[in-house]
């Protein structure tokens, strides 16, 4: 068996997606790849205390060449798959080009469908209840130059309900969709890694 993937994820708060990625490792769900760095531009982002609690390394990165650091950082550490969970700022063309094709994020809506600049955490639940969807749900793309453009690696869809309200919804996206779609396309990805470094 190659070795495991080295995995890296960025987060800007609470960090439950992370914690659904450090569960799925725990169980087996993720078994070609490990997290072994956990970045966020937050200071005092929950999910920091999640990834120590984990014994995962953490690393914070802010200010005008913050992103240079952590570039410099995930280098050194020899990262192969970068996971954006609830990070809420929006990388370089610069930095998406050196890492292409080794960075997946996860959206809390279907894309094409309430994607794009603005739309992030609550808002797209805000969106989608406005926009009157009967159906909405999570999606884990490649991330690129373009917010949320990049090329989409999982979906799944949750059923929108009479009465919802956003933080009802954002609820139940994440527990019905997010916490299942991010973890299975982590092992998609490191596993297709690993076929690539084994060629």
């Amino acid at each position: 068996m190659s070795e495991q993937c080295r995995v890296a994820v960025l987060v800007s708060g609470g960090g439950t997606n992370l914690a659904a990625i450090i569960r799925a490792c725990d169980e087996g769900i993720i078994k070609s790849g490990k997290i072994v760095l956990v970045c966020s531009n937050k200071a005092d982002a929950y999910a920091l205390q999640r990834a120590k609690n984990a014994g995962i390394s953490t690393f914070c990165f802010s200010g005008e060449d913050g992103e240079a650091k952590l570039a410099e950082k995930l280098t050194d550490e020899k990262i192969d798959l970068i996971v954006l969970a609830g990070f809420l700022k929006i990388l370089s063309r610069d930095f998406t080009e050196r890492f292409a094709g080794r960075i997946i994020n996860i959206h809390p809506a279907l894309l094409p469908s309430f994607g794009g600049k603005g739309c992030y955490g609550i808002h797209v639940h805000e969106k989608a209840l406005e926009y009157g969807v009967k159906v909405t749900g999570a999606t884990v793309h490649f991330v690129n130059e373009v917010p949320d453009g990049g090329r989409i690696i999982a979906q799944k869809a949750v059923e929108v309900r009479e009465g919802d309200t956003p933080e009802t919804l954002q609820r139940r996206v994440m527990e019905e969709a997010e916490w299942i779609i991010l973890p299975q396309a982590v092992e998609t990805v490191c596993r297709r890694l690993q076929e690539e470094k084994n060629v």
